[in-house]
Parts: structure tokens; C-alpha cells; sequence
């Protein structure tokens, strides 16, 4: 993928996908038929396709950019078992339709997808997906990272995580213009107030940053209950509405908040590591702007993920397992390290920056923050919502926050 498309990253959720998810809650699985086949039993599935398989991979979350090096590697080293591959990329909230209607066609066309929590969700909830906890001993036992098994389960089975980051919540700031950068949410909001309008955050419905803020702000701010944004967010939702008054205006997604620090119309915003990082190597904000945490956070973490649509063949499903028991080594995850817009990437434990290809090395070494790793190590971590609640959750800051 072009490096000028980095910002265009799955850092960013999109609100239609999360609606879409959570709708399914609403809605039977599919009807028996094609649509509902499984893709074989462990039993029914080849150690090896009869002959090379041609694969159609859909990307709906940027997951590309970190795993691209490894899918072309695997085909070019195992051209027995992959001939070809095709890759898409679409929107979120089309992949659930999309899938659906080639599994009532009884013609599956897309073979594996890369998603995030989004187009996950929406296909548990209908049903879509192939299980692969069944696959366990062709995918192996990937030793995850404690925080990306936790990711894992959210899979419920019927997907792999492929790769993982906690993601935030931070600050980014001009240290020209900020001396003594905020360490919790009262001395931000007293920032804010002496410096009124000169904070942003983008809308968290559109923005990966801003998500995380939201997400991670029971944690920060000790509310009842952290995972429940209509029961027990009370101090989250008294402090962002306090919050509002000294915000000029949300940003509509994240990359304007990047543009905003750099043109100097704000001199702080909220960020995650991946965003720190790479719109600095990409240039879209100076190498000199830095990055803060809070005091005693929590992380936010994220993933993505590897599915497979019911319906493929047993021959394609043997090819898919192959390849993601490639894609989990440590030597394929070192390349999730990418230009650090996922940081660090790796999802799998034992896999150090010395591991990731030159270009990343150098990447890390001239833009990422030397603190990251330790704060990383120091500060406790939690998944995200899953998709219904981070809907209820958005709903409710249109509302009584960006509404008032």
C-alpha cells in the first residue's frame, strides 16, 4: 500500500460498521443451507490442497499495511499450496452484506478477510464466519501476549488475532506551546480552561484516538463501571461535558486533529501510539511534537483479525490455516512493526524491535517515543467494548457531550 495512505489506517472505526454489529444483535442467524455450511470438518480438511489455491482476501481495516509482507512472502515460498493471490479492501459496514449475499448465492468468492472488532462482531452476529477453534492443531497454540489472548476471545472461535497494540489513551502536544503537559484529567480540563480552544479531540464515532479516550477515561476518572457507558460512566459524562465548554469543536476525524497541531490552530490533542508515530514519519506533523500519558491509565487495547467465510472449500480452508500458522511465527509478526502505526504490532510474545525489517528499525529509532515500551510494561490494560457497548457508548457523547 502507498506510504502517503498510512493515516487511512484501522486506528479508525467507522460508525455505520459499529451500528451495522450491533443491529445483528436483533437478527436469527442465517437460514440452513449454503449459506450456513461449515468448511469442513478437521477431519475433511486436506493436510494439504489437492492442488495450488488462488485466494481472495478482503481487507476491511487497513490490516494490509502490517501483513501484506507476510501473505506474499508465505505465496512465494509455498507456490504448492497458494498459486495466487487477490486482495480487495472495503468498507466495514459492507463486508457483512457482501458475505451474506455470496453465501446465499451458494458462491463464496472472498476466502479470507482481515477485519477489526467492527466486521468481526457483525459477522458473529449473523453467523458468518467458518470455526477455527476446531483448527486449533493445524493453526498451532499461538503464545500470545496476556493483552492479545484477551483481544483473541473476542473472537469467540471463529477468528484469529493476527496482530495487537494498546492503543491509549495519550496526549500529543507542541512543547513549544505546552511547558508542563497534563499527567490527569483535572489538570487537562484546567488546561483547557486557561487555554480555551487550543485542546481537540476528533469525534469518537470517527476516530480511533478519540475512541480510545472515551473508552479510557472510567478507568482514569475510577467510575463505576467501566464497561457499562449507560450505567456506569456517571464521572466520565460529567467530566467530557465540563470538558466542552473550552473545546472550540470536534474534529471529524483523527488526521484533521493531525493537520490542526501541525498548522498550530490547537497545541494539544488526543492520540494513540500508532498515530503518534506514524503521521511523524509520514510527515504530517513535526518531528518535534511529543507524546504524554497519564498518570496511573489503563490501556485500551486493540486488534485485528484473520476470518473465513463459511462456505470455501476444503482445499481453500487447508491453504488459509497454513497460512495463518505462517503469518503467527515471530518472524512473520516482526513485520507488524510496519511504520509504527500499529505500535509495537506483534501480537505473539518473543518478537523484539531487532526482529522487525531495517525500515521499521529505523522508523522506531527516529520517531517513536523511547518511553513507549515502559509505559507499555508499567500501566495494566483492558480490551476494548465490544461493538454494542462502544455503540451505546457513542450514542450517548452525541448526545449529552458534542449535543449540548
Amino acid at each position: 500500500m502507498p506510504r502517503r495512505l498510512r493515516l487511512r489506517s484501522s486506528l479508525t472505526y467507522t460508525f455505520a460498521g459499529l451500528v451495522l454489529a450491533a443491529a445483528a444483535f436483533g437478527c436469527g442467524a442465517p437460514d440452513d443451507g449454503d449459506s450456513s455450511s461449515e468448511s469442513g470438518t478437521p477431519e475433511q480438511i486436506p493436510d494439504k490442497p489437492a492442488k495450488p489455491v488462488a485466494l481472495d482476501i478482503l481487507d476491511v481495516a487497513g490490516n494490509l499495511q502490517l501483513t501484506q509482507g507476510m501473505i506474499d512472502e508465505f505465496v512465494d515460498e509455498h507456490p504448492d499450496i497458494v498459486s495466487k493471490v487477490t486482495y480487495d479492501q472495503a468498507p466495514a459496514p459492507d463486508l457483512a452484506g457482501k458475505v451474506k449475499a455470496q453465501q446465499d448465492a451458494g458462491r463464496v468468492q472472498i476466502e479470507l478477510v482481515l477485519t477489526g472488532t467492527d466486521g468481526l462482531a457483525a459477522g458473529l452476529d449473523q453467523d458468518l464466519w467458518a470455526g477455527m477453534a476446531e483448527h486449533e492443531d493445524r493453526i498451532g497454540n499461538p503464545d500470545y501476549l496476556e493483552p492479545a489472548a484477551d483481544m483473541a476471545e473476542l473472537a469467540q472461535g471463529k477468528g484469529v488475532a493476527l496482530v495487537y497494540y494498546p492503543s491509549g489513551p495519550l496526549l500529543q502536544y507542541n512543547p513549544d506551546a505546552v511547558d508542563d503537559p497534563p499527567t490527569t484529567p483535572q489538570e487537562l480540563l484546567d488546561w483547557a480552561k486557561a487555554n480555551p480552544k487550543r485542546f481537540q479531540y476528533a469525534q469518537p464515532p470517527n476516530s480511533g484516538p478519540g475512541r480510545t479516550w472515551l473508552m479510557g477515561l472510567p478507568y482514569l476518572l475510577g467510575d463505576k463501571d467501566p464497561t457499562d457507558p449507560e450505567n456506569g460512566w456517571a464521572k466520565t459524562w460529567a467530566y467530557l461535558k465540563e470538558l466542552d465548554r473550552y473545546v472550540g469543536n470536534y474534529a471529524s476525524g483523527t488526521t484533521e486533529t493531525m493537520h490542526n497541531l501541525a498548522k498550530g490552530q490547537v497545541d494539544m490533542i488526543m492520540t494513540t501510539t500508532g498515530w503518534y508515530i506514524n503521521p511523524r514519519a509520514l510527515g504530517t506533523v513535526p518531528k518535534e511534537i511529543k507524546a504524554g500519558h497519564f498518570d496511573d491509565m489503563t490501556w485500551v487495547t486493540d486488534a485485528q483479525y484473520a476470518v473465513v467465510p463459511k462456505g470455501v472449500s476444503a482445499d481453500t480452508m487447508s491453504a488459509v490455516l497454513q497460512l495463518i500458522k505462517w503469518m503467527l511465527t515471530p518472524e512473520q509478526q516482526a513485520k507488524a512493526y510496519d511504520e509504527g502505526y500499529f505500535y509495537p504490532g506483534p501480537a505473539v510474545r518473543d518478537v523484539p524491535l531487532s526482529m522487525a525489517p531495517e525500515e521499521s528499525q529505523q522508523v522506531i529509532e527516529e520517531y517513536g517515543e523511547p518511553e513507549f515500551d515502559r509505559w507499555i510494561e508499567e500501566f495494566p490494560k483492558e480490551p476494548s467494548l465490544p461493538a454494542e457497548q462502544q455503540v451505546t457508548a457513542f450514542d450517548l457523547w452525541n448526545r449529552e457531550v458534542a449535543g449540548q
